[in-house]
């Protein structure tokens, strides 16, 4: 008998890599999905999307323990057989960029359905990022409105944000930084973390656990989001700094400003900008959150135009140095908003693409290591599609660094030379070291100029 069984009602990034760190630890899962294909995929052992160390986990919870990790199309079921439930749904952004909540409405809803005929207590954890006050004004008034249950009595209630990044979904999960609890009583507070104390069991000797209420909890995923986005578009903008001074390194100016203890050097990194499924939904959903409360918040405002702006900024660099891009060909190395995923939502190299086609540039070339399936279906006929980074250089006449997988970080100057027909490269992420490259071929970085 296992000590706890779990429902999981989302199996995107988040709830896929909770599944399977939890099952991983001798804890039954059931997650849930509408999509009959990813149950039979997940239910074979198979991760339906790319996360570095994903499909390594499922290898090894199916030839271990396959009963711990079960994949249903039926959400109700999943929660009349376990003792705890975690709402993994996506929050996307509406048309207006507010913040979209029909999927944890109707996950609500489907937990009520199963609360109305179960009489034993069951916890309800929401883990998807929500604006404040869903977990009390939404969430559970469904829950008790369809269940006739009472939150506190029959069953309790908790919003426990994730800080999980993309690429290492994995190692964020089995070793967390901090563990915030937003509680609606005592005793839901307490079964989580009572629940988290078996589960992590030494590493919380490290990793402190944070009770506070709800409002304060959906708060802090926004807070942390919006300060992680904010820092990369300053760093972004001392990038343009830089450029305006010849042999000003923003790489060392950041370095420098990161090693003060009150700041860190983390998320400093100057570039082409962020993207994934969280920073630009997060900041736009809080924005927008804020403004419907009658407070207009000029520096998320910045942040998000900052960002955008990076994408046309490379492409000046790149015509700076390689002239007028219409009529060349150019390829763009990395495809996913960073490595370690195949995720292509507002992917930098989506803005960088519609910058290059505005600008009359038809014959771009692309490739990823991991994401080219996904940046397909993202991107369409757009652009081609490479198969590797000898097909992607062929003939090109600029090359632009997007993501910065380790199979290019390898690259040689001579590398871009062989292939290319005019080694015209724009280093959108600084993996390079810069003078190897300048003193080799026509080469330039964000946030550094040369005499």
């Amino acid at each position: 008998m296992y000590k706890y069984s779990l429902s999981i009602l989302g199996t995107g990034f988040i709830g896929l890599c909770s599944a399977a760190c939890f099952a991983n630890k001798d804890i039954k899962v059931l997650a849930s999905t509408h999509n009959e294909m990813k149950v039979s995929i997940i239910n074979d052992g198979k991760a339906p999307f790319f996360e570095a160390g994903l499909q390594e986990m499922m290898d090894d919870i199916k030839k271990k323990n396959p009963e711990l990790l079960r994949c249903l199309t039926n959400p109700v079921k999943a929660v009349l057989e376990t003792d705890i439930s975690m709402i993994t749904q996506g929050t996307p952004m509406r048309e207006d960029k507010s913040i979209n909540l029909s999927f944890i409405e109707s996950t609500a809803r489907e937990i009520g359905e199963a609360l109305k005929s179960k009489n034993k207590y069951h916890l309800v954890v929401v883990r998807s990022t929500v604006v404040p006050g869903t977990t009390r004004n939404l969430v559970s008034k469904i829950i008790e409105e369809v269940s006739g249950k009472k939150p506190g009595k029959d069953y309790g209630l908790c919003m426990q944000p994730e800080f999980l990044a993309e690429g290492r979904s994995i190692e964020d999960t089995l070793h967390p930084d901090r563990i915030v609890i937003g509680e609606f009583d005592e005793k839901s507070g307490a079964m989580l973390q009572e629940f988290y104390e078996y589960f992590y069991g030494d590493h919380l000797k490290t990793c402190p656990i944070l009770r506070m209420n709800l409002e304060s909890a959906e708060l802090v995923k926004y807070g942390n989001n919006c300060l992680l986005s904010t820092k990369i578009s300053y760093a972004n903008e001392f990038a343009n700094f830089a450029e305006l001074v010849p042999n000003v390194d923003i790489s060392q100016v950041m370095k420098g400003v990161g090693l003060d203890y009150r700041i860190n050097s983390r998320f400093l990194r100057a570039g082409v900008g962020f993207g994934g499924s969280c920073f630009h939904k997060d900041v736009n959903a809080i924005k927008a959150w804020s403004k419907s409360k009658g407070y207009t918040s000029r520096l998320l405002e910045a942040v998000l135009e900052i960002n955008d702006d990076q994408a046309i900024h490379i492409v000046d660099i790149a015509e700076e140095l390689a002239g007028k891009l219409a009529g060349k060909k150019v390829t763009l190395l990395g495809l996913a908003f960073k490595p370690g995923t195949d995720d292509m939502r507002e992917a930098a190299s989506i803005r960088v693409i519609n910058e290059l086609r505005r600008r009359g540039v038809t014959d771009i070339i692309g490739y990823d290591p991991k994401a080219l399936k996904t940046a397909e279906e993202e991107i369409g006929d757009k652009i081609k599609y490479a198969n590797s980074i000898e097909e992607a250089l062929k003939d090109s006449e600029c090359a632009l660094l997007i993501t910065e997988w380790e199979d290019f970080s390898v690259l040689t100057p001579d590398d871009f030379k062989k292939h290319m027909k005019t080694p015209n490269l724009v280093d959108g992420r600084r993996i390079y070291d810069y003078d190897k490259f300048i003193e080799s071929l026509p080469f330039r970085v964000i946030g550094r100029i040369n005499l």
